[in-house]
């Protein structure tokens, strides 16, 4: 693989893992918003957040986002190797 095919390699993994991290963030937030009525999603960090919330947000985002991370690599690694192959 050339130089210029590592390059674009890595810039369509860091594209499709931006793109893919925006989706799953937006999905987390309408689903939190949808399940507790809630106007927004918990800060974790503000000391005034409920602690179940600010611990069940911090769980639902980092599976979620993780998630999405696992999805796009797995995506990205089928799409170059059926690129490598023709």
């Amino acid at each position: 693989m050339s130089m210029t095919q590592k390059v674009l390699v890595k810039v369509y993994t860091g594209v499709v893992s931006a793109a893919a991290a925006l989706v799953a963030q937006r999905l987390l937030t309408a689903g939190w918003k949808a399940i507790t009525g809630a106007d927004s999603t918990p800060d974790p960090n503000d000391p005034d957040t409920p602690l179940g919330q600010a611990i069940v947000w911090a769980l639902a985002s980092g599976i979620g986002l993780g998630a999405a991370q696992l999805f796009t690599a797995r995506f990205t690694e089928r799409r170059l190797r059926e690129l490598s192959q023709t």
